[in-house]
């Protein structure tokens, strides 16, 4: 397998059978993470890195995975609403690109529109959380939405 993949089937072929997955919703200024049970059937939130240098926040992500037992990295690619990829998808593909020189495990670039919006939307309306809180949760919570997802979608293969 390729440093990461878009195919979620090759990543799910690339997976042993058991062994939770991460994820990481990269920002400009933080890296959300969440993890899944070993099961694969439930994200939770992990962490927020505030990000500094590579080494730094990778070295944070790379502690997790062997604490963890990682099998598998999910990381969040911010494809426009139109389908298009903008500078934010060449900055995470560079990240994934980097990661994989240090973590050895399958990766899957997963499409993350409108994540931060519905994890903003639940936070609102359903939470009723403040501002700030909402600005140091949203990361989190939106590794752990995609991750979801992720799960979800492995779960119907």
């Amino acid at each position: 397998m390729a440093s990461y993949t878009h195919q979620i089937l090759e990543f799910f072929d690339a997976l042993p059978r058991q062994g939770r997955l991460i994820c990481l919703d990269v920002g400009e200024k933080t890296i959300g993470l969440a993890m899944s049970d070993a099961s694969r059937m439930v994200a939770s939130p992990l962490q927020l890195i505030e990000r500094t240098k590579f080494s730094k926040d990778i070295a944070i992500v790379s502690e997790h995975i062997a604490e963890h037992g990682v099998s598998g990295v999910v990381i969040g690619y911010p494809v426009n609403m139109d389908g298009s990829e903008g500078p934010r998808c060449q900055s995470t593909r560079q990240f994934a690109r980097d990661m994989a020189t240090k973590v050895a495990l399958p990766t899957l670039l997963w499409d993350e529109r409108l994540s931060t919006v519905a994890v903003n939307r639940m936070m609102i309306d359903e939470a009723d959380l403040s501002r700030k809180r909402r600005g140091e949760l949203v990361d989190k919570l939106a590794a752990t939405y995609m991750l979801q997802g992720v799960l979800d979608a492995l779960g119907n293969h």
